[in-house]
């Protein structure tokens, strides 16, 4: 027996049955890829503001990204109740509306579209918002929704940034409304995650200087044309050595017991068009799922170590972009690993203002940056690049880990 409030909200749902299929087919129709969701995102706005929510667009600096927002009572009193709406399509699954494979006619057979469908999750969970908002304003229930347009997901895309940007700080409950007609992979919430730790990373390599790798070779005595001489190893080469590397070591970045991912997308492949130049720049993102955050950073290390090697392989330079450990360091955590266990941080990271996070973690990146700065100076280098490759001047943290043990257990020994 639903209470009379649960049961207005199923009422709304099924009231609102024709609008939801029509809603849905319209975001279907549009299936725009990631970070190009302008007409879906367009839609929700509108949507959302014709329901009397207030909303932001273009929220956390994402153009194809919203914040909507609706309170009952003015917004005094009661919990914020968070969810959120997907909306991108995948590029390769272009389709049509019948029950066969038939790709859209007037775009490229390989277009995006909606698989999944994200088209039909965003739809259910802003159903449920209309409906709990139906419920509230019937029943005189005290609270705030609050509903996030996110777009980008399948490439772990706006999710992240509005968490950086507090976004969800003020929420009380958030729903993840992620259906699947198999209930073993319905549910992999663990702890802290829901559907899984779900981690992405983006490797971007770098031909600086080709011209350094022709003047290491043998003068020509012939005198033909510029365009017969050999081409340096670009980023390609680099590339591929990351994918192909990641593929055999997989085997050994985890067991193969639970439920993990990793997947990759090339969204640069080194484009040069001329047959003597190398191709200078090439970026692949890798992303993972798995249950504990644990599991994430060992992939983070793995990767880490990949993409290191193949650009020392070919003379290349590799740059990840990703910030873990460090800025919880900053904010003075003991990496403890309490809060994974649901125990209280023993130094409560989770109460410190954002006046003072802040100021740590500018303090603490200004202090590597001076730091880099005198290294450089010292060794006579004016641009952090020169060290690309270089490794005849590093210390490896693992290595005098490694040496400073090896020398305890060596006078452990001699005791």
């Amino acid at each position: 027996m639903l209470t009379p409030e649960k049961q207005t909200a199923v009422d709304w749902v099924n009231d609102n049955e024709s609008n939801l299929s029509d809603w849905h087919q319209t975001i279907w129709d549009f299936h725009e890829p990631a970070w190009r969701e302008y007409k879906s995102a367009a839609w929700y706005v509108g949507r959302l503001r014709a329901e009397g929510f207030t909303v932001e667009e273009g929220s956390a600096g994402m153009p194809t990204a919203f914040c909507a927002t609706w309170a009952a009572n003015g917004g005094e009193g009661g919990p914020v109740i968070g969810s959120y709406a997907e909306y991108d399509a995948v590029p390769g699954n272009s389709q049509q509306a019948v029950p066969y494979r038939a790709p859209r006619e007037g775009v490229h057979r390989w277009a995006a579209g909606h698989t999944d469908p994200h088209s039909g999750l965003g739809i259910g969970a802003l159903g449920g918002m209309l409906a709990a908002k139906a419920a509230m304003e019937k029943h005189g229930i005290a609270g705030r929704l609050k509903f996030l347009g996110e777009p980008a997901e399948k490439v772990c895309g706006s999710k992240p940034v509005h968490a950086a940007h507090g976004y969800l700080d003020d929420m009380d409950a958030a729903i993840s409304f992620h259906p699947s007609n198999s209930p073993a992979m319905a549910n992999t919430c663990v702890w802290e995650t829901h559907c899984g730790a779900y981690w992405s990373k983006i490797y971007t390599f770098e031909c600086v200087e080709p011209e350094t790798w022709s003047a290491m070779g043998v003068a020509s005595k012939t005198t033909g044309s510029t365009h017969t001489l050999a081409r340096a190893p670009g980023t390609n080469d680099a590339l591929c050595l990351m994918y192909t590397t990641t593929k055999y070591t997989k085997e050994a970045m985890l067991p193969h017991t639970g439920t993990w991912t990793l997947n990759e997308a090339i969204l640069a492949g080194g484009q040069a068009t001329s047959d003597n130049l190398p191709p200078r720049f090439a970026q692949i993102q890798y992303s993972w799922r798995c249950p504990t955050h644990d599991m994430a950073r060992r992939i983070t290390e793995v990767l880490d170590q990949n993409a290191e090697h193949v650009a020392k392989i070919i003379l290349c330079g590799a740059d990840g972009a990703g910030v873990d450990r460090s800025l919880m360091v900053a904010l003075e955590c003991r990496l403890c690993t309490d809060c994974e266990e649901q125990a209280e941080c023993p130094v409560k990271i989770d109460q410190v203002t954002e006046e003072w996070g802040a100021r740590r973690i500018v303090n603490f990146l200004g202090s590597w940056h001076a730091q880099l700065i005198e290294v450089l100076g010292a060794m006579g280098l004016r641009e952090v690049r020169r060290l690309r490759g270089e490794v005849g001047r590093a210390m490896f943290f693992k290595d005098l880990e490694q040496d400073n043990f090896a020398i305890g257990n060596r006078h452990g020994e001699a005791d």
